[in-house]
């Protein structure tokens, strides 16, 4: 069951990505690739009963930084910028930075969480993420819902 429900989250953007009028831009295409490299990632990290919580949470995570600039980053600063996200919505305070840094590839960056806010039923906060490659900044701008279990989803 729980490898079903593990496919279908990681599957589900590569199947939305055919539904636009033109098929998948660049954009929704490392969107899409960075939430399956990020399940992948939560999926070999977690251990037991966690290791689902870990594929969602990189999933959702890693969704976030598969856009554009993510498809700059390596494997480890893929997993760095996941865990500082992660902390960030879910422990960071509004306004300030947590820091992330790979000392191998040079890469770095910070997440920057805004006020906790309600839409609907759901806890949400907008944020902002700027990882320096070769020391210049590129920053997306976006807003985190936290699901019923406790993991974030990316919002519109």
């Amino acid at each position: 069951m729980r490898v079903k429900a593990a496919a279908v989250l990681l599957l589900g953007p590569g199947l939305l990505l055919g539904c636009g009028p033109d098929g998948p831009t660049k954009a929704d295409t490392g969107l899409a690739v960075g939430a399956v490299a990020g399940g992948i990632i939560g999926n070999q990290v977690g251990r037991g009963t966690g290791k689902v919580l870990a594929t969602v949470a990189g999933a959702v995570v890693g969704g976030i930084v598969g856009s554009e600039i993510g498809r700059a980053l390596d494997r480890q600063d893929q997993m760095l910028a996941q865990e500082a996200e992660f902390a960030a919505l879910e422990r960071g305070r509004s306004g300030e930075r947590t820091p992330w840094r790979n000392p191998d590839s040079g890469r770095y960056g910070e997440v920057v969480p805004g006020a906790p806010y309600r839409r609907g039923a759901a806890d949400c906060r907008d944020y902002s993420h700027t990882i320096y490659i070769d020391g210049r900044p590129q920053t997306m701008r976006g807003t985190a819902c936290r699901n019923p279990d406790g993991t974030w989803r990316n919002v519109a």
